[in-house]
């Protein structure tokens, strides 16, 4: 059995991302699932996992790390996964294009963000959600203008920036919002689709 456990939700991009990079990294982990549906992030038992009661949490190396961009810094490193640039101003304007999607319309589109919004009803749960996905989208279609897609956000390998973004177009098309026409993103998607890492990390 594996030494690597996530507990993890298939649906979260959180979880998502860090599925991504582990198995990048070539990996063999276990995955616990923490139904957040069901409130199972909200039990004693994952509590003391992580007191936010968040997914996801990753024991590897003997460490227990939270929060998903921590996990795939520390991946990066131990890794040498190649998610970041060296040189140091473009390290900070790769990590700035992640932010954009992790930092600022990730927590936005967080599912008690949203249920405590909205009550979790339709059509306003969907309303919040393409309220904010689409406009985050379009702004980091324009944000990739200023980097050579070739064919990945910002270099030939993918980087923190794909992590962020795949997971975050999932949730776009679980919540009916178009981004055909930004040409971009399009071609991210297609060059991570063909990826095993990508692909097998996809939600269950």
């Amino acid at each position: 059995m594996s030494d690597i456990t996530l507990w993890d939700y298939p649906k979260s991009s959180a979880s998502y991302r860090v599925r991504i990079a582990l198995n990048l990294a070539g990996l063999d982990y276990r995955i616990e699932t923490v139904d957040l549906l069901g409130k199972a992030h909200k039990s004693p038992e994952h509590l003391a996992r992580n007191p936010q009661g968040l997914v996801p949490v990753l024991d590897i190396d003997g460490h227990r790390l939270t929060q998903s961009l921590a996990m795939l810094e520390y991946l990066d490193t131990t890794r040498d996964l190649g998610l970041l640039p060296s040189a140091p101003a473009d390290r900070a304007r790769v990590q700035a294009l992640a932010y954009a999607i992790a930092v600022d319309l990730h927590p936005v589109c967080n599912l008690s963000v949203m249920v405590h919004a909205t009550g979790g009803q339709e059509p306003a749960r969907t309303q919040w959600m393409q309220h904010f996905i689409r406009p985050g989208l379009e702004a980091f279609e324009s944000l990739l203008g200023g980097f050579d897609q070739s064919p990945f956000a910002a270099s030939m390998t993918p980087g923190l920036a794909d992590l962020c973004l795949i997971p975050q177009l999932y949730n776009a098309n679980r919540w009916g919002v178009d981004y055909a026409d930004l040409p971009r993103i399009n071609a991210i998607e297609t060059a991570c689709a063909a990826l095993p890492a990508f692909k097998e990390a996809y939600p269950a």
